[in-house]
């Protein structure tokens, strides 16, 4: 992570998992970030008490109430971050707050459909435009045109599972929805590094790894991949990330994921 270098970086679905993993990561780093904003649904809440303690020993820390399916909410929670940035930009966006249902493709349901591609997919693209004007600020405040994390970039969180061209694990979880959603995450993430590049901002979705999360060990298996070890994997690959990745979807170590 040595060559990832950020004022301010905003991290959703922050308060367990991956998010907070990411949370912690840049908070101890050597030279952390002047900025961690970490957005979750309800920061006062019990869900997110790891959040409040963190919060409580790092002072650059800021906690943002975020319901990534609300325009309203997420409008509010750019308007949050600009009050805190004063003037300068924001470097990095990471779309990590996400959800699934089990459900085999027979008894999947328009409802199910609605709210995942909703949270998963409409959700980052509305972060993405809500966050612009910051993002913008801060690429044209960093020197040079070369893209990078460094300078500013919207990461999504993708998966495997929305790999098109491999069938990897639809013995092990038919999850419809979130593959769909994830899929169309992908696309998005190609829309978002062809528009924003001309403002000097990389857009790229990483697959974090099969992690030990909720998330992760729904089906009742134990995922291979720990928390820190997907998320350290993932701050490498960011601190890497040059002109030539905007656009593509690569995994926590670095491999490229077919599409």
């Amino acid at each position: 992570m040595a060559g990832l270098r950020v004022w301010s970086v905003l991290v959703t679905g922050a308060n367990r998992g991956i998010g907070l993993g990411l949370v912690r990561q840049f908070l101890g780093t050597p030279s952390p970030p002047a900025w961690v904003f970490a957005a979750c649904r309800d920061p006062k809440g019990q869900r997110a008490q790891e959040l409040q303690n963190l919060a409580s020993k790092h002072p650059n820390l800021v906690i943002i109430p975020l319901e990534v399916t609300d325009p309203a909410s997420i409008k509010a929670a750019a308007a949050r971050v600009e009050e805190h940035l004063v003037g300068s930009g924001l470097n990095l966006l990471i779309n990590n707050a996400g959800i699934t249902k089990l459900n085999s493709l027979d008894a999947e349901t328009l409802e199910n459909m609605t709210q995942i591609y909703t949270t998963n997919t409409v959700g980052p693209l509305l972060l993405g435009q809500a966050f612009l004007p910051l993002l913008k600020k801060a690429a044209q405040g960093s020197p040079g045109s070369v893209l990078s994390c460094s300078k500013a970039a919207i990461i999504n969180m993708s998966s495997y599972g929305g790999s098109i061209t491999s069938p990897s694990g639809w013995d092990l979880m038919q999850i419809v929805s979130y593959r769909c959603s994830k899929a169309a995450l992908n696309m998005l993430t190609k829309c978002q590094s062809l528009g924003y590049r001309e403002h000097g901002i990389l857009c790229a979705a990483l697959h974090p790894g099969w992690v030990q999360t909720d998330m992760g060990g729904s089906i009742g298996q134990t995922p291979a991949v720990t928390v820190d070890a997907s998320v350290r994997g993932m701050l490498k690959v960011l601190s890497s990330l040059a002109e030539k990745d905007t656009g593509t979807f690569l995994d926590w170590q670095g491999k490229v994921v077919p599409w």
